[in-house]
């Protein structure tokens, strides 16, 4: 990661394998339809109201802070990502949860996992158009909503590479993971939940242990 010169506007981004496959077929194919903005970066508590120069310089130091480069980790940038909140009555900022918060030692012989999704701080929260599940690695298993929890009518509503595959659903999420390839190394990925009408995000690491090999139960006479 590396910084950028905060003296003139700069456009930094970074394409996806996807993105780029997309760029690569011409026409109208690339097309950016949503985009996110964020303010990671930025440390409000450098704002200064004791500055001396007068309250234009309140915030000089944040202003003039460098921002970093873009990255295409989603689980590292916009973590804090800019939202427009549903009615005007919001008193805290929305705040997503999820059980479990983390996943480790699953049988590398295939397992299930169910993950609930929530939002706390405010009411009937994403009961509109729910959540986004993102697994990162669609070789490790597959995930589906839970039962009635499905949103067939909602498109996902986050994209990614090839190897990732995002549904929609409610609250509940069920993952099947496949045996592990390995029976001498364990693997892992990511699965990330996005609320799709208060916006937030959690991710949760998954790391599933390698596969027991099974002996055969055949004789030779």
């Amino acid at each position: 990661m590396g910084y950028l010169d905060n003296t003139s506007i700069t456009v930094d981004a970074i394409l996806t394998n996807k993105g780029r496959e997309l760029l690569a077929q011409g026409g109208t194919a690339f097309n950016i339809t949503q985009f996110a903005l964020g303010d990671d970066e930025v440390d409000y508590t450098l704002w200064n109201p004791n500055d001396t120069r007068g309250t234009a310089f309140y915030g000089d130091v944040i202003e003039n802070m460098p921002v970093t480069e873009a990255i295409p980790d989603q689980t590292k940038a916009l973590k804090y990502r800019l939202l427009t909140l549903p009615g005007n009555n919001a008193q805290y900022l929305p705040k997503v949860t999820v059980s479990p918060s983390s996943v480790s030692s699953q049988s590398g012989n295939g397992s299930v996992l169910v993950f609930t999704v929530s939002t706390l701080n405010f009411s009937n929260a994403n009961s509109t158009l729910g959540y986004t599940a993102v697994l990162a690695n669609n070789s490790i298993g597959t995930i589906v909503p839970g039962t009635g929890q499905a949103l067939s009518n909602v498109a996902p509503g986050i994209t990614g590479d090839e190897s990732s595959v995002s549904v929609v659903g409610l609250g509940e999420f069920k993952i099947t993971l496949n045996p592990n390839p390995s029976t001498t190394q364990s693997r892992s990925t990511t699965i990330t939940f996005f609320a799709n009408e208060t916006g937030g995000e959690i991710t949760v690491n998954i790391t599933q242990g390698a596969r027991t090999a099974v002996a055969s139960n055949n004789t030779t006479s």
